[in-house]
């Protein structure tokens, strides 16, 4: 029995390099062509780009500050991907109440509207702090304040939502959404296309 014990080690060995290789390098590798190939638009960070200059992405949030922009829902990481995640307060949490109602009111003194009109989102910040999306009704509520700030017709700026408006996932899975960098982008070239 302890003849055999010094094969099996190499045995053993011999194997461990084998699927390190195999499943640490040949098999990402694969992968990542794969991905190359057949999702190059995704498979580099979805990066969105303007005038040929990468100006952010579809899958992270920025922040836009001043009247002219459609504003993301809040960070507690300051949009910072590194410092992505929630402030890990819980709904019994004093300090979450009382910056959920500096919010609202902030965004019903922004956009113009009565606080108990403001949606849930213009106040909640995501798990990651980096979502994207806003609900079309927080959307909605902002086009009134954009269309101003840009000197637009406000159904110019109505209808630049709508078409921004994503439906649900496979038509049943989440809520639909409107994605604020795209829907940034596309003010800016509307903007550009009225002057």
């Amino acid at each position: 029995m302890l003849s055999s014990t010094p094969r099996q080690l190499l045995a053993g060995l011999r194997m461990l390099i084998v699927m390190t290789v195999v499943l640490g390098a040949l098999f990402p590798l694969a992968i990542w062509g794969v991905g190359q190939v057949a999702f190059s638009a995704k498979a580099n960070g979805s990066q969105v780009e303007q005038n040929g200059t990468v100006v952010g992405s579809e899958l992270l949030a920025q922040k836009f500050d001043g009247p002219q922009w459609f504003h993301p829902r809040p960070s507690a990481g300051e949009y910072d991907t590194p410092a992505s995640g929630g402030t890990n307060l819980g709904p019994n949490s004093e300090k979450l109440v009382a910056l959920i109602a500096e919010r609202r009111a902030k965004v019903a003194a922004e956009d113009g509207v009565a606080p108990s009109d403001v949606p849930t989102d213009a106040v909640t910040a995501s798990f990651s702090g980096l979502d994207p999306h806003i609900s079309p009704a927080y959307a909605r509520q902002q086009v009134a304040r954009v269309a101003k700030a840009r000197g637009l017709a406000p159904e110019r700026v109505t209808a630049l939502v709508a078409a921004h408006t994503d439906g649900r996932q496979l038509g049943y899975l989440g809520e639909e959404r409107v994605n604020v960098v795209n829907l940034n982008l596309a003010l800016t070239d509307l903007a550009a296309a009225a002057k």
